[in-house]
């Protein structure tokens, strides 16, 4: 095993490791130790899987999501209703609501939600885009499909406040949806009830 006070390879693993959301100096450290633990296989299979991230994933330039190709397949997608939006958290987000085949707009990752606790505000997330392509476009519908948890709740709420100024009608999935469920976790048929019978978020609509 390399010495880590001396290795360079072990102390840039550590830096980089170290510069992923939510991973701290000794989560860096725990981690590099699990992978040099590893068979050389496992951790060339990590490697590999790196490697195709760049050279094969894009994010998407209109909606963030990701992609082989940008725009994506949903963007590029002529038959899906333009004036509608749907914001979501995550890229497997969209995976779990296009199973369903009930919904035809367009979508918009924020590739995360509201945590002040971890450092997570406004301006990580993937919000002035969105609101550039409300100030853009012919959109005139914004679903805030965010997870029904309380950081959700509150992403939830910072984007009505921002999207109310724009004029846009804001509506929120129904809350067919446990509290403190996800997309994963639950089935079609609640998932699907919950996208139609999303309720309206500004006041008096």
């Amino acid at each position: 095993m390399p010495n880590p006070e001396n290795d360079s390879a072990w102390t840039r693993l550590i830096d980089r490791l170290g510069r992923l959301p939510g991973i701290g100096k000794r989560s860096a450290e725990r981690i590099a130790f699990h992978l040099i633990r590893q068979p050389p296989e496992e951790t060339q299979t990590l490697a590999t899987a790196l490697n195709d991230l760049v050279t094969d994933l894009r994010v998407c330039s209109e909606c963030g999501n990701l992609s082989e190709a940008d725009p994506c397949a949903i963007c590029a997608d002529t038959k899906r209703d333009r004036t509608t939006v749907m914001v979501v958290e995550r890229p497997s987000d969209i995976v779990a609501i296009e199973q369903l085949g009930s919904y035809r707009g367009l979508y918009h990752v924020l590739l995360g939600r509201l945590a002040p606790l971890d450092g997570i505000g406004p301006g990580e997330m993937n919000t002035e885009p969105l609101l550039e392509r409300i100030r853009s476009s012919s959109i005139d519908e914004v679903v805030l499909a965010t997870t029904p948890t309380l950081e959700g709740d509150g992403t939830a709420l910072f984007l009505m406040e921002q999207l109310e100024r724009l004029g846009v009608r804001v509506t929120r999935l129904a809350r067919g949806m446990p509290t403190g469920s996800n997309f994963a976790s639950v089935s079609k048929a609640v998932l699907s009830d919950a996208i139609q019978g999303r309720t309206s978020m500004n006041a008096g609509q």
